[in-house]
């Protein structure tokens, strides 16, 4: 099977997890500046979030074009990915809500964790696909990135508790490491 409906079918899951964070954002009751202050963690959790959806977004197509077909394994690999990733409304909300308080940075935290761990685990079947010493496996090389973020996750899991804006820098930091897409894919593609 190719891979152009599981393509739509993403496409349409991630644009709908915009959708509904995006709608969690509350009109404010006034028209100043100060209306808008109480609503700023979670404007700054929702940006945090939709450049996360970005960056799942931008590495999945990649790697789904870099892919040769579409096999049982990768279909449920994908669905384990989404299934995170259909998460981040909530964890967005949570935390934003209640101002980085413990327990929901740590969430949100886990979350981040175990959908970095969905999208290796549905890489590594993807790559196991291929073609032995295809180019998609090479490109991929040591994978720096891919094995730094799920460690500074839990890092900011644990930070959570002494110090939630840690926590929130450190997944910050996920962030900008990944905003730029992965180039080793992208040559493979190209």
């Amino acid at each position: 099977m190719e891979t152009n409906r599981l393509e739509a079918f993403s496409d349409g899951v991630l644009a709908i997890v915009i959708t509904i964070m995006v709608l969690e954002l509350k009109v404010p009751h006034g028209s100043g500046f100060d209306a808008l202050k109480p609503m700023l963690p979670v404007f700054l959790s929702y940006i945090l979030s939709f450049v996360y959806v970005g960056i799942y977004w931008n590495n999945h197509h990649h790697l789904l074009k870099a892919a040769r077909r579409t096999t049982g394994g990768i279909l449920w690999a994908n669905l384990h990915l989404l299934f995170w990733l259909s998460l981040f409304p909530f964890v967005t909300g949570w935390m934003g809500e209640n101002h980085l308080a413990p327990l929901p940075t740590a969430v949100y935290g886990a979350v981040l964790l175990l959908a970095a761990i969905a999208y290796y685990i549905l890489q590594r079947l993807v790559v196991a696909d291929q073609e032995p010493g295809s180019a998609l496996a090479a490109s991929l090389g040591r994978d720096f990135k891919g094995k730094l973020s799920p460690v500074a996750y839990a890092l900011g899991i644990v930070l959570s508790f002494p110090a939630p804006t840690l926590a929130a820098g450190l997944y910050v930091l996920v962030a900008l490491m990944w905003l730029v897409p992965d180039r080793r894919i992208e040559r493979v593609v190209g």
